[in-house]
């Protein structure tokens, strides 16, 4: 039973009690969507995420950094301190363009590369050009997602299948590999998987298997990559508050009462999880490689 207790006066929000819960409006978008058009917009950390420089002078890719946890990551990022440089599809512009303008107007390098990834060569010039406008990379978050529900594996066509791959996984074996080329010793790679690596949906059939493939990929580099002073960990986010979700991730009714499901009764909101993202980048984790961290909401996925 909750106690209801009132908040110290020292502890400041956002807290666990100061976001939406459902249900939600229904709101449909064609993929990849625009988080500016959600209802509630998400919180990304644009106003509430604050900085104390624990990556003062990094270089970060941070894919699919228009929306979502991606924006979270970048913003948290850079107010710690890092120069940034983001990637999305042209169509996510829109998104692209708030986050670009935000962190410029507070003085921080943020470079915007749009393209698809399911382009191996378009990967590998991504990962040139944010290393030479940003001056060298150290930092690479794995993180643009394809998620789109199908009911039966009978519907799921060899075109989606081969979609979702590709950007999933193709994507990020592609720009890790082209990274490796920029990445010094103390550098770090953080993929973005799911709890539905563990717990997947019958409706998620390709995707959730992209993101256990993303964690044994993580597992996996880790041990390959230790030698070289380079770690590798995985975030794992249960129900999150983004464009994914409302662009053909779930059938309408489930966004209605989308993180209803978790101990807290709500989505968490981007801002929530750029945290776990800043720990893993940061020095203070520098024993922590091949490691997947969840934030559910409370379930306790992991």
């Amino acid at each position: 039973m909750s106690s209801q207790k009132p908040l110290p006066p020292s502890l400041n929000q956002p807290h666990v009690d100061a976001y939406p819960k459902p249900p939600f409006e229904r709101q449909k978008q064609p993929f990849p969507g625009l988080a500016s058009k959600m209802v509630p917009v998400p919180d990304h950390g644009e106003t509430s995420y604050q900085g104390s420089s624990r990556l003062e002078g990094r270089k970060a890719l941070v894919t699919g950094g228009d929306s979502g946890i991606g924006r979270a990551v970048a913003i948290a990022f850079a107010r710690e301190g890092a120069d940034v440089a983001i990637n999305y599809l042209p169509e996510e512009e829109p998104d692209a363009r708030e986050v670009v303008d935000l962190l410029r107007s507070e003085g921080r390098k943020i470079i915007a590369i749009p393209g698809d990834l399911r382009d191996e060569q378009f990967c590998q010039r991504l990962v040139k050009e944010a290393a030479e406008q940003l001056g060298g990379l150290d930092l690479l978050v794995n993180n643009a997602g394809r998620q789109q529900f199908c009911n039966s594996i009978k519907d799921l066509t060899t075109e989606a299948f081969d979609a979702t791959f590709k950007t999933n996984v193709y994507a990020m074996f592609w720009i890790t590999k082209a990274a490796l080329d920029y990445l010094p010793r103390g550098s770090s790679v953080i993929n973005t998987t799911s709890v539905q690596a563990f717990l997947p949906s019958e409706n998620l059939l390709d995707y959730s298997q992209t993101k256990a493939s993303i964690v044994a990929f993580t597992k996996s580099l880790a041990k390959q990559l230790a030698p070289d002073g380079i770690r590798v960990n995985a975030v794992a986010p249960g129900p999150y508050w983004t464009v994914l979700q409302t662009s053909g991730g779930q059938p309408q009714e489930k966004v209605e009462k989308f993180g209803e499901q978790a101990p807290l009764g709500r989505p968490g909101q981007p801002a929530e999880i750029a945290a776990l993202y800043v720990a893993f980048a940061s020095p203070e984790s520098s024993y922590s490689s091949g490691q997947v961290w969840c934030s559910d909401g409370g379930t306790g996925t992991l």
